[in-house]
């Protein structure tokens, strides 16, 4: 039996070395003035910490079964196409709401309007932040 923590634990360290090593095709530059390849390889560092934490982890904790759902992979991946579709379409905020309602469904606890509601909103509200602190051009609106 596969344990799902180990499985979600080396996914987790391949996606970091993936990305980590790709950053280091670009300068990395100083903290003072930083390069284009340091902010991707500081990010996959930390997630191959937590990677490696998650594989040390899953050998103190109780096996759990790896279980592979064909209806929520499809609803998540139909989740990101009508984000973009929406957020071509129309705008972004509405993507978020259309991405997270959809993505709801694959969920294994009881779908909630009231918690679709409030991921959309942190979403927006990140996204906004995006938009007005860091200058990225966002269609939001």
């Amino acid at each position: 039996m596969n344990n799902r923590t180990l499985v979600r634990g080396l996914f987790l360290a391949a996606i970091a070395l993936l990305f980590g090593l790709n950053s280091l095709r670009y300068s990395i530059g100083k903290f003072s003035r930083a390069g284009p390849g340091l902010f991707p390889l500081m990010v996959s560092a930390l997630l191959l910490v937590i990677a490696i934490l998650t594989i040390v982890s899953s050998r103190y904790s109780e096996p759990e079964r790896l279980g592979f759902n064909p209806k929520n992979i499809g609803l998540l991946l139909g989740s990101l196409a009508a984000f973009a579709l929406v957020s071509h379409f129309l705008n972004m905020s509405l993507g978020i709401i259309t991405m997270v309602f959809i993505a709801g469904f694959a969920g294994s606890a009881s779908y909630s309007i009231a918690r679709n509601l409030k991921v959309s909103a942190g979403l927006i509200a990140i996204a906004f932040a995006f938009h007005k602190l860091l200058g990225l051009n966002l269609p939001l609106y």
